[in-house]
């Protein structure tokens, strides 16, 4: 039988602490959430290795170290509302939940995000709902946000997302050019985003944030 809970040890102890993700209640919600259990069942053996899984049509599971960069520049509180987008199995949402008052997950199928609810009560998440919708047209009903991170490479964003963080709200984003990705954070002041540069990283676009996408309402 394997010792899942070894490798999400080993995970922490050589991919997140090394990255210097220090924080204590990132290191404890990725040490707590059972990463194997939110990942398509032909790719528990690799839940914890440092690549991303690749789930088909544009989607992935981004690595370990860097969801847990992008959680360490975000710095979710306890008592803040987060939308994240394109969770797939749900996986992000549970080690957010770990850390704020709520989190709202989204995806543009009904039978994923039912999936993904599933896994999310099996796994005693009781702050967390997926919410079925466009994932570019973000969860309005639910919001405004105070956090806003995106599971997936981005190539454009709508202004219909960020209308939906506060004032003083953050948002975390993979920016896809050509072969390089940046991470990037953005702060909301005075109705106004502005961005500062994080660290590379890469995932595939995500469909819906192409630069080929045009956004509408």
């Amino acid at each position: 039988m394997t010792d899942f809970a070894a490798r999400r040890h080993t995970m922490v102890d050589t991919q997140i602490r090394p990255s210097d993700v220090t924080k204590f209640p990132i290191i404890d919600s990725m040490l707590k959430v059972q990463r194997e259990n939110f990942v398509p069942d032909a790719s528990r053996e690799v839940a914890y290795a440092g690549d991303l899984i690749d789930l088909g049509n544009g989607r992935c599971l981004l690595e370990p170290r860097t969801l847990a960069k992008m959680l360490d520049a975000l710095n979710i509180s306890n008592d803040e509302v987060v939308l994240d987008i394109a969770p797939a199995f749900g996986y992000s949402t549970a080690v957010a939940a770990n850390m704020a008052q709520l989190v709202v997950g989204i995806e543009d199928d009904e039978a994923n995000a039912a999936d993904a609810q599933s896994r999310l009560m099996e796994a005693d998440i009781d702050n967390a709902i997926i919410h079925v919708g466009p994932l570019e047209q973000g969860a309005a009903e639910h919001g405004p946000y105070d956090v806003i991170i995106i599971q997936g490479g981005v190539e454009r964003l709508p202004d219909a997302l960020l209308d939906q963080l506060k004032d003083h709200g953050r948002i975390a984003c993979l920016f896809v050019e050509g072969n390089l990705g940046t991470v990037r954070i953005g702060r909301k002041s005075d109705g106004r985003v502005t961005w500062r540069h994080g660290f590379n990283a890469n995932a595939p676009v995500l469909p819906a944030f192409s630069a080929e996408c045009a956004f509408s309402l």
